[in-house]
């Protein structure tokens, strides 16, 4: 495994999926159960897509924002403020995401 991503961990545990570049409500038909969630920040709108998803990257965030929060409620592994997690993942890309250290790894 490469370390892809470092951020803060923002509800921990560790999960596997497949990535998807989220902007908004608008890609929810494309979003998969079990799809690694990754965007920009997330908001209210989003809220179903990250109960499906097996885990959420963010850009930006702090341990206080609408991802850290939500995804510690519902027990989804977070990583927030990687600064540039749309840039380097992409679409299909198959990643592990530590919600605890706040890493992300390619498989």
């Amino acid at each position: 495994m490469k370390l892809l991503l470092k951020g803060i961990g923002a509800s921990q545990g560790i999960a596997e999926g497949v990535v998807k570049i989220v902007s908004g409500a608008e890609n929810q038909k494309d979003f998969n159960d079990g799809d690694i969630l990754v965007t920009k920040i997330t908001d209210p709108a989003m809220v179903a897509m990250m109960a499906r998803s097996a885990a959420i990257v963010c850009d930006i965030g702090s341990i206080a924002s609408h991802p850290s929060i939500v995804s510690r409620e519902m027990g989804i592994p977070c990583v927030v403020n990687t600064k540039e997690g749309t840039k380097i993942l992409k679409n299909g890309m198959k990643v592990k995401v530590d919600g605890a250290k706040g890493e992300v790894y390619g498989l």
